[in-house]
């Protein structure tokens, strides 16, 4: 399988909205300079300034890394059936230290929720910039341990701990730990 070209698919999509590289920053509320360096591959954005960037062009992270995926109406999956939206971000090189996957299940806009098996490696982040988006979400921790900021409140999670919240609070997911954390989580309406 060759790796996605995340500049070259950024580029066709805000060409076909007929957007230039300055009206596109400024819908997505991130320097223009960002735009032009994403998409000639000279940077590698981090999850949630591609979902910024992708917010501007109205499209979600599966839309942007599936855009011809064929949808299901199956009631049922698989994990190899699983979508998933976050590991072709990461580069193809160095120590998987801190790294995520985030997997799908089923189409998540047909139905209006985005259920997820996440996966944290030792040091993994969802970055220093909290996360925030119109939904609300929810999870257990099935294994290992996950710390979870929301807003003002901090809590390292342990397999059988779960929460709920209000999307729009600035939040963050880390693994403080030296196990791999796994998550099942929804969200409605669907984020990524």
């Amino acid at each position: 399988m060759t790796g996605f070209d995340v500049g070259a698919r950024l580029r066709e999509l805000r060409m076909d909205q007929g957007l230039s590289q300055r009206k596109l920053a400024e819908a997505a509320d991130v320097p223009h300079g960002q735009i032009s360096m994403v998409e000639t591959n000279k940077s590698s954005p981090s999850v949630a300034t591609l979902r910024k960037i992708l917010g501007g062009l109205g499209i979600s992270m599966s839309e942007f890394f599936e855009p011809e995926a064929a949808p299901s109406n199956a009631p049922f999956f698989t994990p190899d059936e699983f979508k998933d939206l976050t590991s072709r971000i990461y580069s193809d090189h160095g120590e998987p230290v801190g790294q995520m996957a985030l997997k799908q299940v089923g189409n998540a806009r047909e139905h209006g929720l985005q259920i997820m098996h996440e996966t944290y490696e030792p040091g993994a982040d969802t970055g220093e910039e909290m996360l925030c988006h119109p939904a609300s979400e929810g999870g257990i921790v099935i294994a290992g341990e996950l710390e979870v900021i929301v807003g003002d409140n901090a809590r390292i999670l342990k397999a059988g701990d779960a929460y709920l919240f209000n999307s729009r609070e600035p939040h963050r997911f880390r693994n403080v730990s030296d196990r791999v954390a796994v998550v099942v989580s929804a969200c409605t309406p669907p984020y990524l």
